[in-house]
């Protein structure tokens, strides 16, 4: 592949007259406004619109964040995004790869040391069978990559917090790696997910990622500059 094309259509597949689906940025997130410039791993106010989208009741959603800010969520997939689901050493060198060599990343997770990849809805029922198709040239024939799990229509995720824990050693429960900032924001698709997958279970261990930032106290913490994005 040589060159990414984004796809700036709303993602959440819901028919605009539909006012029982309709998310606004209400005055419920300004909490997350006062918090300071957006940042890659803290939600914004239009970052919490879009993860409400996917729920079968935005306005509910939204309610109950208000007034649970700090607590993880659960979002069903397949509407507005799937989740590629891989262990966590795997999902930063894909996450390497898509941010130093590709077109970077849409949100991202992490949760019970797995990584939570955001993707186009359609992306779990593609992968797998791209990943069973891809030759690997091992002698075995087995694929390199390591098991993942692919959440789409049907399925539920764990979501982290809008805000960030008030302790900040606090690390156990789930996170944002790349939280979401934007509306609409852009995700992978199946044929950039397999990319990221090969490159990462070809080439082994990554060097210093150029763009990302591994903080001493936490080294799942990565923080990528979404700046770059195409």
């Amino acid at each position: 592949m040589t060159a990414w094309k984004r796809d700036t259509a709303p993602l959440s597949g819901r028919p605009p007259g539909n006012e029982d689906h309709r998310v606004e940025e209400a005055d419920v997130f300004s909490l997350l406004r006062d918090q300071g410039p957006p940042h890659t791993a803290q939600v914004t106010a239009a970052g919490a619109a879009w993860l409400a989208s996917a729920a079968v009741y935005p306005r509910s959603t939204l309610s109950l964040w208000d007034t649970r800010p700090a607590a993880p969520g659960v979002l069903p997939c397949g509407s507005v995004f799937d989740v590629v689901n891989v262990p966590t050493t795997f999902g930063r060198r894909m996450l390497d790869r898509l941010w130093t060599e590709g077109p970077g990343s849409g949100p991202v997770a992490i949760h019970r040391g797995r990584m939570l990849l955001f993707a186009c809805p359609g992306t779990a029922q593609r992968l797998p069978s791209l990943l069973n198709w891809e030759e690997w040239g091992a002698a075995s024939g087995e694929s390199p990559v390591p098991p993942m799990l692919c959440h789409g229509a049907g399925d539920a995720v764990t979501v982290p917090p809008l805000t960030n824990p008030a302790t900040s050693s606090v690390t156990s429960g789930p996170r944002w790696v790349v939280a979401p900032d934007v509306r609409h924001p852009w995700l992978p698709g199946p044929d950039v997910m397999l990319w990221a997958c090969v490159r990462a279970a070809r080439s082994g261990p990554a060097p210093t990622a150029r763009i990302s930032i591994f903080p001493p106290a936490d080294q799942d913490a990565n923080v990528y500059d979404v700046t770059r994005r195409r």
